[in-house]
């Protein structure tokens, strides 16, 4: 803290997200923590899959990258790491990490934040959020994981391990955390915990409040967006904040960015729930200060929602899928004509289909399109219960080289295990947390 003030940035908002902005906001950021945010729903579905072909994996596939690459700078400026890259076993990743640092000569303490699992204590019969089917009539259920928060990270933080791993924990909780062991606040403070939640809010999509997903050339343009900074807060003791980026870098920190932000995948601007709070923005004010500054606050808050969501992953069969492109004179109808040859060969055969021509009608579908596309790209793919069902939808768009319309070229066909998502809840009481902390000296 300086003065009072907590510096806390975000160098991931997703689990490809790049590592170089990151280790610039450690060395040059003057950070206090620096969070790492890189769960979806799908992220920790597919990391349960992962973690039943291997025991010991499980966790974000780009932790160990990302750590190299931070451990050095975090060591340097005594920054402390926090992240959900545990994904499907924060355990695993903790030990990872803390070997890493033994290896490179510099032991330091991990804690993993476990209980986000619930899969075992969810009810399989319990209706899905999305369409109201029982969870269990979709699957096998693979994966359950509660969206855990600040109740859950603070006992990490509090072992005072430079580097805290969870798994599930909601994005806005990352940051919140932090906030509240460094400043003190009262879980039970909603407003504060309101504030908290808006910081974390804003910087849980790293770059995408500095310019990244805003980009619209002609419309709001971003400079140096091939260099695009990651984002920054300054919280004080009363929750106002200012979000900002390192200086010199792409992208731009202004009142258009952090509105767009503001709102993105709230449902309820009244009434977005989280573990910590239910955010009231509909009273936040955003100010823009001029070199890539913006002041915001008022945020309110009301009581925590008496259940956690929980997103549950459940084996929904295979795709089956095959591109191939055509172009000159004719493209369009040489895609669609290879489309109804497809069509007619899998017919029966693979129980979901889709076909579209990129370019053409794969969004918005025909009723948009204009004019005949001088190349353009068809896409085939289908959902099926087996593997064998669906490779045959590869195999179909492959024969199309000698077998289809004339031209066609740049062939990509596979299949792979398709992960199913749905959501439910469950009583905040049947999650059960804990820390564990490994290197630095004994598991503790």
């Amino acid at each position: 803290m300086n003065g009072g003030t907590v510096r806390i940035g975000c160098g991931a908002g997703f689990a490809a997200d790049r590592v170089e902005p990151a280790v610039d906001l450690v060395e040059r950021g003057a950070l206090d923590t620096l969070v790492l945010e890189c769960l979806g729903e799908r992220t920790v579905a597919l990391a349960a899959l992962r973690r039943l072909a291997d025991p010991g994996g499980g966790y974000d596939p780009m932790l160990a990258k990302r750590m190299r690459a931070l451990l050095g700078p975090l060591r340097r400026t005594g920054t402390r790491l926090v992240t959900n890259a545990g994904a499907a076993h924060p355990q695993a990743a903790a030990r990872m990490v803390a070997a890493l640092a033994a290896e490179a000569g510099e032991p330091l303490a991990v804690a993993a934040v476990t209980g986000d699992d619930v899969l075992d204590r969810i009810d399989p019969d319990a209706p899905a959020w999305e369409d109201g089917r029982p969870l269990a009539e979709h699957g096998e259920l693979v994966s359950a994981n509660a969206y855990i928060g600040v109740d859950a990270l603070l006992p990490a933080l509090e072992t005072g391990a430079p580097v805290v791993i969870a798994g599930r924990a909601a994005d806005p909780s990352l940051f919140l955390a932090p906030l509240v062991h460094a400043l003190g606040w009262d879980t039970a403070d909603w407003d504060r915990m309101a504030a908290g939640t808006l910081v974390g809010h804003l910087l849980e999509c790293a770059g995408q409040v500095t310019g990244g997903y805003f980009a619209d050339p002609g419309v709001k343009p971003v400079p140096g967006l091939a260099r695009l900074g990651y984002p920054l807060a300054e919280v004080g003791a009363d929750g106002g904040a200012v979000v900002t980026k390192p200086d010199g870098t792409g992208g731009r920190v202004d009142r258009m960015t952090v509105v767009e932000q503001l709102t993105y995948e709230v449902t309820d601007p009244g009434a977005y729930l989280t573990p910590d709070v239910t955010l009231d923005i509909t009273g936040v004010g955003v100010e823009g200060l001029g070199g890539d500054r913006v002041r915001v606050g008022g945020a309110r808050g009301r009581a925590r929602p008496a259940e956690l969501k929980v997103s549950v992953g459940y084996r929904a069969g295979f795709r089956g899928e095959g591109e191939i492109s055509y172009a000159g004179r004719g493209a369009l109808d040489r895609a669609r004509l290879a489309a109804e040859v497809v069509r007619e060969r899998v017919a029966g055969a693979v129980p979901r289909l889709r076909v579209d021509v990129v370019g053409v009608d794969a969004v918005h579908g025909s009723a948009l399109s204009e004019g005949a596309p001088y190349e353009c790209r068809l896409r085939v793919a289908g959902l099926a219960p087996d593997r064998a069902t669906a490779d045959i939808v590869a195999e179909e768009v492959s024969a199309l080289y000698t077998s289809g319309p004339a031209g066609g070229g740049g062939l990509r066909a596979g299949t792979t295990e398709v992960v199913g998502v749905l959501s439910t809840t469950v009583p905040r009481e049947r999650v059960e947390t804990r820390v564990a902390v490994y290197g630095g000296g004994e598991r503790r």
